[in-house]
C-alpha cells in the first residue's frame, strides 16, 4: 500500500466520526483510540495529543501511544514551551528530522522519548479558538514528510471539532456538584404574520420554548421510584434516538456530515459527568434531582465564560439532559411527538435548530417576534419548509396538540380552522400540485420571443436543492452560498468537511459552470462560535470578504477545498462578495494562486485554473468599474445588497421597509452603468438578487443588456415564462423609458405596464428578502 493511499484510509476512518463516538465507552477512550488510528496510519511509533488549559495557559498531554502512558495528564508546558508548546504558541506546524537539536526541544523525562528522533506537531484549532496540539514521532531521522505533513494537518482539521467538545467537557471535572444547585387555542381565529417561505401546512401545533424547560426545571412526584438501572436504560435509549436523528439529518441534508449532534454524544462519553450523576443517585439521590444538579453545574460553569461559543454549549446540555429525563420518564421522545405535532411555533431559531427540526419532518414553522434573520428564511426556503414571522407573543402560550393551518405565501395563520377554511386550502394546494407537469414543459435553453438567448443558472443554499435545479433544467449554478455549511455548524468547518460538501456539488453537476461564493458571513448571518465581538453597526462591520481577509486561514481553508474538489471541473468561478476596492480584490485573487502553488507543492490535485470574479454589491465601486473590470474574469450583481448599502436602508428593518426601492432610479442608472462599462471588454456580467425574478425587474434587466440571471429553483418555471413572451426592443424600449425618470412615482408609473406582463403576474414593487 503507497503513502498516499494509507493517508487517504485515514482520512476516510477519521471522517467516520459517529463510529469513533459510538465504539468509544468514554472520552478518554475516544482519544485514545484517535492517536491509535493516527499512528498506524503514518507508522509512526508515537503519537500524541496535548489539549490547552486555557485558564491555566497551559498544554497537558491526554492520550499518548508510543510515549510512558504514565505521563498521561504529568506534561504540562505552557505556550511557546518545547516543541508541542511553540506549535500552538505560532499556530504553525513544526517537523524536524532530529527533533532533540532543535534549540526549542523541551526534555520531560517522564515521558521516555529519548530514543524518538523524528517529531512533527500540527496545531488543533477551530477559527480563532487554540484546542491542542496533535504530534507524532519515530526513532528513524528525517522520517516525515511533506506528504505526512499534509495528511496530519488534515486529520487535525477533521478532529478539531470533536477534540473541541472533548477539552470543554474535561475543563468541568474539577467544579464540585454540590455547590451549584393560554387562551388563543380556546378562542381560536385568525392571525395575520408576514411570510418568510412560501407553503401550505395543516397540522397540530407545537410551542417550542426553551427546551425541555419544565423537565429541567420541574419537581418530580416522591411516590414515583427510579433505580440506577432505569437511569442507564435512559442514557442507551438517547443515545439510539440520536444516532437515529442524526442519521436522517445526514441523509437529508449532506452539510451537515460533521456531527450537528457533536457535543450531545461527547456529554454522553464523559465518565466524569455520569460518575457525578451515578454518585448522587448511590448517596439516595432521586434520580431526576442528579441528572438536574449535575446538568445545572455544567450548565453553570458553561454560561460564566467569556467566550459566546462556550456559552452557547448550555443548549446542549439543556437539549441532552432534557431527552434524558424524558426516557427516564418514558415520554415520548420529541421525534415521536413530531409526527403528531408538525407545525413549530418558536421564538427564534438558530440555523443549527433549524436542521434538527428538518430532520423531524415538520410541516411548517411559525417565529414570534425577535430572530428575525434572513438566513434563517432562506433556510426555510431551501428546505421547503413553510416559514411566518409573526409579531404575535400569545402564540407562545397555545396548547400543543392544537390544529393550525398557515398559508406562507401570503402570511396567514388560522387557530383551529373551520371546515370551509380547511376545504379551501385543500383545494388551493391540488390545484397547485396539479401544475407540477409544468416542469416536463420547460426547454433547456430560454429564449426571448424575437429569438436572444438568456442564461437561466440555479441559486443554490444546500445540496439537496440540487436535484431540483437539475430537474429545472437549470443550466449550471450561478451562485452556490457557501455560508450555510458554517452557519448550520457549531464550530467552523475544516477544510476536509467542505471539501465533501463541494466535491458533492462538484460531482452532481458535473459539465455544468459552477459559481462559488466565498464565505458570506456577518451582518445578520452571525457566526455565534467565532466569538467576533459585538458591532453597534454590523452591516457595516467585518463582514463578508473582510471576515475572509482578517481570518486568513479560515478564508485559505475554504478555498483550498474548493480547488481541490472541483479538479476535473471544466468551468470552476470563485467569487468574492463584498468588494470595494480594486486593492480589496487584488489581495484576495493572490491568496486564490498562493494556495494553488501550494496545493501543487503538496502533490494535490486541484483546479489550476479557476475563473476569479466579484459581487456588485458596494456603490463605491461604481467609480472604478473601469478598473475592476480589467482585473476580474466575470461580475455578478447581488441586488439585495447593492439597494440595501445604495439607499443606506437596513432591509431586514420593518421599520424602513418603505425605503427599500429597487425602483429607485438612482439603483435603475447604477446597474445600467455597471453592465454597460462591464460588457465593454466583453466580460460576464449576471444578477443574482431578488430583482431577478420578480416579473416587473426581468424585463428592465433584459433591456439593459443582461444576458445571464441566477434565481432560486423554484422561480425558473416563471421566469422562463416571462423571458419567452417578451421582445428584446420592446425590454430596451422598457428600460430607456425607466431610467428616463427622475422621481419615484414616475418610475412606478413606467412600472405599471412592463413587457411580458400577465393578468396575475401584478406589480409588487415592495421590500424583499434575501
Amino acid at each position: 500500500m503507497t503513502k498516499r493511499t494509507g493517508h487517504f484510509n485515514m482520512l476516510c476512518d477519521i471522517g467516520d466520526l459517529t463510529a469513533l463516538f459510538s465504539e468509544s465507552v468514554d472520552i478518554e477512550i475516544f482519544l485514545q483510540r484517535t492517536v491509535n488510528l493516527v499512528a498506524r496510519h503514518l507508522n509512526a511509533q508515537v503519537c500524541s495529543i496535548y489539549l490547552y488549559d486555557d485558564t491555566a495557559d497551559e498544554l497537558v498531554l491526554k492520550a499518548t501511544i508510543g510515549l510512558n502512558p504514565d505521563s498521561v495528564n504529568r506534561v504540562k508546558m505552557k505556550l511557546g514551551e518545547g516543541l508541542v508548546g511553540t506549535t500552538l504558541e505560532k499556530l504553525q506546524p513544526v517537523c524536524e528530522g532530529r527533533g532533540s537539536l532543535n534549540p526549542d526541544f523541551l526534555y520531560f523525562e517522564e515521558t521516555q522519548e529519548e530514543r524518538f528522533e523524528s517529531f512533527m506537531a500540527v496545531p488543533i484549532r477551530r477559527g480563532v479558538v487554540k484546542i491542542g496540539v496533535l504530534a507524532v514521532q519515530h526513532e528513524q531521522a528525517n522520517y516525515f514528510d511533506d506528504i505526512d505533513l499534509m495528511a496530519l494537518r488534515t486529520a487535525a482539521n477533521q478532529l478539531a471539532g470533536a477534540i473541541e467538545n472533548a477539552r470543554l467537557l474535561m475543563d468541568q471535572h474539577h467544579i464540585d456538584v454540590n455547590t451549584v444547585s393560554g387562551s388563543l387555542n380556546k378562542v381560536g381565529g385568525f392571525l395575520k404574520g408576514s411570510p418568510a417561505s412560501g407553503g401550505y401546512a395543516y397540522a397540530k401545533a407545537a410551542v417550542l420554548k426553551k427546551s425541555h424547560f419544565g423537565l429541567l426545571t420541574g419537581s418530580d412526584a416522591p411516590d414515583r421510584k427510579f433505580t440506577l438501572k432505569d437511569f442507564f436504560i435512559a442514557i442507551d435509549e438517547t443515545t439510539h434516538q440520536l444516532e437515529a436523528l442524526q442519521a436522517r439529518l445526514a441523509k437529508r441534508l449532506p452539510e451537515s456530515v460533521s456531527l450537528i449532534f457533536t457535543a450531545h454524544f461527547m456529554i454522553l462519553k464523559d465518565a466524569k459527568y455520569i460518575e457525578k450523576i451515578v454518585e448522587l443517585i448511590l448517596r439516595g439521590e432521586h434520580v431526576p434531582k442528579a441528572i438536574r444538579t449535575v446538568t445545572e453545574s455544567y450548565i453553570s460553569r458553561f454560561l460564566s465564560s467569556p467566550h459566546a461559543y462556550i456559552r452557547d454549549k448550555t443548549n446542549d446540555m439543556e437539549d441532552l439532559a432534557g431527552r434524558m429525563l424524558k426516557n427516564l420518564h418514558r415520554i415520548a421522545s420529541p421525534e415521536n411527538q413530531m409526527k403528531e405535532v408538525q407545525i413549530v411555533i418558536a421564538q427564534e431559531l438558530y440555523p443549527s435548530e433549524m436542521l434538527k427540526l428538518a430532520s423531524e419532518d415538520i410541516q411548517g414553522i411559525i417565529l414570534v417576534s425577535g430572530g428575525v434573520t434572513s438566513h434563517v428564511a432562506i433556510l426555510s426556503r431551501s428546505m421547503k419548509i413553510p416559514l411566518i414571522i409573526a409579531q404575535h407573543p400569545d402564540l407562545l402560550n397555545i396548547s400543543d396538540g392544537t390544529p393550525v393551518l398557515i398559508d406562507a405565501n401570503i402570511g396567514n395563520i388560522f387557530i383551529n380552522p373551520s371546515a370551509d377554511i380547511i376545504h379551501q386550502y385543500e383545494t388551493s394546494a391540488a390545484v397547485q400540485k396539479t401544475a407540477e407537469p409544468l416542469k416536463m414543459s420547460l426547454s433547456p435553453s430560454t429564449f426571448t420571443l424575437d429569438g436572444h438567448q438568456v442564461h437561466l443558472m440555479a441559486n443554490i443554499n444546500l445540496l439537496s436543492e440540487l436535484s431540483l435545479a437539475k430537474e429545472l433544467k437549470a443550466e449550471g449554478i450561478g451562485l452556490y452560498r457557501t455560508e450555510f455549511p458554517f452557519l448550520i455548524r457549531t464550530t467552523f468547518p475544516s477544510e476536509e468537511e467542505q471539501y465533501l460538501v463541494y466535491k458533492r456539488l462538484f460531482e452532481t453537476m458535473a459539465g455544468k459552470p459552477v459559481t462559488i461564493r466565498t464565505l458570506d458571513v456577518g451582518g445578520e448571518k452571525v457566526l455565534i462560535y467565532s466569538n467576533s465581538p459585538a458591532e453597534a453597526n454590523p452591516e457595516l462591520g467585518l463582514r463578508s470578504i473582510r471576515f475572509s481577509l482578517r481570518n486568513r486561514e479560515i478564508f485559505e481553508q475554504q478555498i483550498r477545498a474548493i480547488l481541490r474538489a472541483a479538479p476535473d471541473q471544466e468551468v470552476l468561478r470563485i467569487m468574492f462578495p463584498m468588494i470595494s476596492s480594486v486593492d480589496e480584490f487584488r489581495e484576495a485573487r493572490q491568496i486564490v494562486r498562493q494556495c494553488i502553488r501550494h496545493l501543487e507543492k503538496e502533490c494535490l490535485t486541484c483546479h489550476l485554473h479557476p475563473q476569479i470574479g466579484m459581487m456588485l454589491e458596494m456603490p463605491s465601486v461604481l467609480e472604478i468599474m473601469e478598473e475592476l473590470a480589467a482585473e476580474a474574469d466575470f461580475f455578478s450583481i447581488g441586488t439585495n445588497d447593492f439597494v440595501q448599502y445604495m439607499l443606506a436602508v437596513d432591509r431586514n428593518n420593518e421599520k424602513v421597509a418603505d425605503y427599500y426601492q429597487p425602483y429607485h432610479p438612482s439603483v435603475l442608472r447604477s446597474l445600467a452603468r455597471a453592465a454597460r462599462i462591464v460588457s465593454r471588454p466583453g466580460k460576464d456580467i449576471s444578477v443574482c438578487g431578488e430583482m431577478a425574478h420578480e416579473p416587473e425587474y426581468v424585463p428592465f434587466l433584459l433591456g439593459i443588456g443582461l444576458r445571464c440571471l441566477s434565481i432560486d429553483p423554484q422561480y425558473m418555471i416563471k421566469v422562463q415564462s416571462i423571458i419567452t413572451r417578451i421582445n428584446l426592443s420592446d425590454a430596451e424600449a422598457f428600460a430607456n423609458r425607466l431610467l428616463s425618470q427622475s422621481t419615484i412615482s414616475g418610475v412606478r408609473g413606467v412600472l405599471e405596464d412592463f413587457p411580458g406582463k400577465t393578468v396575475d403576474s401584478g406589480t409588487k414593487m415592495s421590500k424583499t428578502v434575501a
